[in-house]
């Protein structure tokens, strides 16, 4: 997919260049299935931030935290507890897949295969199809979804690159269609390989599986990396943030607060959970506030009024 990703619409010239030869499109697969796991790792995190909150508690809300979010019904989303079975099972098989040695060949597949070029507006409603197809009684189009969090984004006065940050931010699911092996390398939160698995990862007891817990390096607090190495540094689980992320980083002109959002958005470990800290550098610091800033429009968004979508698509590329 090499997105021409830009707050203006581009001309065809300006396109980035891809080869005549088009990527299978495996439309077989089960988007809502797909979605409806989607749904259900954000609202195990929604639940997991809460429960942080609750423990710990702000005296009060500092200057330039997102005004998005504050007031809204957390209550209504299950029990963190009682996370759902399919979603214990997801990360059981996530863990145990993502290793070294698939996240080096993922990088190097991206790196030589064609990817399919689409404008901004036919990718959202390429992943509308997809997915919305095989249930046609949901309740929100794919589409609705995604400018849910621009407009949320917007009515609280955040710049342009943001609100386009926050329209583009899932479009890296379409890799499910594309490329993927299965959900385990698309969805759910991300974390480094190349080092232990930190304990801040959710459901942490399920990486014995993995062929790289307790490696002689990969198991190391460290691993192949060093301390204050920088998080852009760090191999992070392949799936649709750091595929974006790959596609958008080459292709646009969205600033560097931008990027991160769209790569560490599900990085639940390091924004929400506290962990990787030593590997940040000075650098990161900035971008860490970026994705905190980022995060409630990503989780709590699909549950805001839907949008207009014939009034906002006129403005979108």
């Amino acid at each position: 997919m090499a997105l021409s990703l830009a707050e203006s619409p581009r001309s065809e010239e300006d396109k980035v260049e891809s080869s005549s030869k088009s990527p299978a499109l495996n439309s077989q697969r089960d988007g809502q299935a797909l979605e409806s796991l989607s749904d259900k790792i954000d609202d195990v995190n929604i639940l997991r931030s809460r429960l942080k909150e609750s423990q710990h508690p702000s005296e009060e809300i500092l200057p330039g935290e997102p005004e998005f979010g504050l007031e809204k019904d957390k209550t209504q989303f299950r029990q963190y507890e009682a996370a759902c079975d399919r979603v214990k099972a997801f990360y059981r098989e996530q863990h145990e897949k993502q290793t070294v040695a698939y996240n080096v060949q993922a990088r190097e597949d991206f790196e030589s295969k064609t990817r399919a070029e689409m404008s901004i507006w036919a990718a959202m409603e390429k992943l509308n199809t997809l997915i919305d197809e095989s249930d046609p009684d949901t309740s929100l189009s794919q589409i609705e979804h995604l400018l849910q969090a621009a407009e949320a984004i917007r009515r609280d006065g955040k710049p342009r690159w943001m609100q386009l940050t926050g329209l583009i931010h899932d479009l890296g699911k379409l890799l499910y269609f594309f490329d993927a092996q299965g959900q385990w390398d698309v969805v759910g939160d991300t974390f480094p390989v190349g080092c232990a698995f930190d304990e801040a990862i959710i459901y942490h007891d399920t990486f014995k599986g993995n062929p790289d817990h307790g490696h002689a390096v990969y198991s190391t607090k460290y691993g192949v990396y060093r301390q204050g190495c920088g998080m852009s540094n760090l191999m992070l689980s392949w799936g649709h943030d750091e595929y974006l992320y790959q596609v958008v980083r080459s292709q646009s002109s969205l600033p560097e607060e931008a990027l991160a959002m769209i790569r560490y958005h599900s990085f639940y470990p390091w924004h929400t959970g506290g962990a990787y800290m030593h590997f940040m550098d000075e650098h990161d610091e900035q971008m860490l506030a970026a994705v905190k800033a980022f995060n409630p429009y990503d989780l709590y968004s699909k549950s805001d009024s839907v949008p207009k979508v014939e009034e906002l698509k006129v403005v979108i590329p």
